[in-house]
């Protein structure tokens, strides 16, 4: 059984646990299945409040797909909860992607 196998097991016993949905979203992204990384990163976020980190990997798929406002806007959410928990290097890091973001899709 591979990785997202073993994850979909999990979700059909539990489908509301956060943990699961993200590590769906992790193992689809590594596949390059962009649409059920976001899906699974999206249900998550939906279920628990993030530091910051999921927004990495969702906005990595939204760029990825070529979707580079989409993209922008999680970033801009993902800045608004690392500041939130104290993350301010996570915060910068972000701002910077999201000007090298404007800068491709305009």
């Amino acid at each position: 059984m591979n990785r997202i196998e073993y994850f979909k097991n999990l979700l059909e016993k539990n489908p509301e646990n956060p943990m699961v949905h993200y590590s769906l979203g992790l193992e689809y992204y590594k596949v390059k299945d962009y649409e059920n990384a976001i899906k699974h990163l999206t249900k998550y976020l939906q279920l628990q409040e993030d530091e910051g980190a999921a927004y990495r990997t969702l906005a990595k798929c939204y760029e990825e797909m070529g979707e580079f406002q989409k993209a922008i806007e999680v970033l801009e959410e993902g800045i608004k909860q690392a500041m939130k928990f104290n993350r301010p290097s996570m915060a910068q890091e972000y701002q910077q992607w999201i000007e090298e973001l404007k800068s491709m899709s305009f």
